[in-house]
């Protein structure tokens, strides 16, 4: 079930927090269209920027509008995580995604002020740890999502993690348009987190030409490898191209540095599978318009249909 901390929204989803692409304008369109926007902390250039771009996203949301999260890595090569905590603690951010780890003491400290904590997971192990951890939400990112995608296939994953989990269940990958979060939750899952899709939007903090590349990708055109951060993860073909890299004969994977994250991903781009679907560069509120009319659509074809009647 969705948290009732989680009033506003107008669609059961979130705009996932994407490295290097999510800031505070793209979070305070989607926030104020009703879809919860998020971002990683580490976007911002320092602990005080992000202290900043809390500040300024909380003035800028209406009443009414959709909560905010922020993106912690939890992982022991992220010089930042306990400053940027204290910032999201300080600043009472309302929601807190996890990744790469799942720490109580992380958990307990957001929970102290109200906040909820959900955690990125790509297999049933990861979300037995997660669900130890005390965390209010899962999110089980599939295969074919964009950055750090996992193997196993959405219904697969969606079943196992709800044997495990009876919170807040989100479903990652290679989702497009409303119908798709409808057959999200139809397979179990409360919410949905969509990624690729907002790159192509107007705030996205990233270049005309990765922009102009989501248009002219397709599912084929996704690698998933570690040889370009060190945890495997889907980037852009094109991309790989672009920076003198053979999709096909790429070097050995290092070991994950979140200190050097930044120029890993700067000009190799990551995409998720879904990136065939999206046709058109829109501004944050008006895509998020489409997607919640496409989501009530869905909903109105499904109750025409004779087999889903009784």
């Amino acid at each position: 079930m969705i948290p009732l901390a989680l009033k506003g929204l107008r669609l059961p989803a979130l705009a996932a927090p994407m490295f290097l692409a999510s800031g505070p304008d793209l979070v305070r369109e989607c926030c104020r269209s009703g879809v919860l926007g998020t971002l990683p902390a580490l976007n911002a250039r320092s602990t005080s920027a992000l202290a900043d771009w809390l500040d300024q996203i909380a003035a800028s949301l209406l009443p009414g509008s959709a909560p905010f999260g922020v993106n912690l890595i939890v992982h022991k090569t992220n010089p930042r995580l306990q400053a940027d905590l204290r910032a999201v603690i300080d600043a009472r951010v309302p929601l807190v995604i996890t990744s790469l780890g799942a720490v109580s003491e992380v958990v307990q400290a957001v929970q102290s002020y109200g906040g909820l904590v959900f955690h990125d997971v790509i297999s049933r192990r990861h979300g037995e740890k997660a669900a130890a951890a005390g965390v209010d939400g899962i999110i089980g990112v599939a295969a074919g999502a964009g950055g750090h995608a996992g193997t196993l296939s959405p219904f697969a994953l969606m079943a196992e993690l709800r044997q495990v989990f009876d919170g807040c269940l989100v479903l990652a990958g290679a989702i497009n348009t409303g119908a798709q979060v409808l057959a999200a939750r139809v397979m179990g899952a409360d919410m949905v987190s969509i990624g690729s899709r907002f790159i192509a939007t107007s705030e996205a903090m990233v270049s005309a030409a990765q922009k102009q590349m989501m248009l002219t990708a397709r599912a084929a055109d996704v690698i998933y490898t570690a040889a370009i951060s060190g945890v495997s993860a889907n980037f852009l073909r094109p991309s790989l191209i672009r920076n003198g890299l053979d999709p096909d004969n790429l070097p050995a994977a290092g070991r994950l540095d979140m200190g050097s994250e930044a120029k890993a991903w700067k000009t190799v781009w990551s995409a998720g599978q879904g990136v065939g679907g999206i046709d058109a560069i829109l501004p944050a509120a008006q895509l998020c318009e489409r997607l919640i009319a496409e989501y009530a659509a869905a909903r109105a074809a499904v109750a025409a249909d004779p087999f889903g009647q009784n």
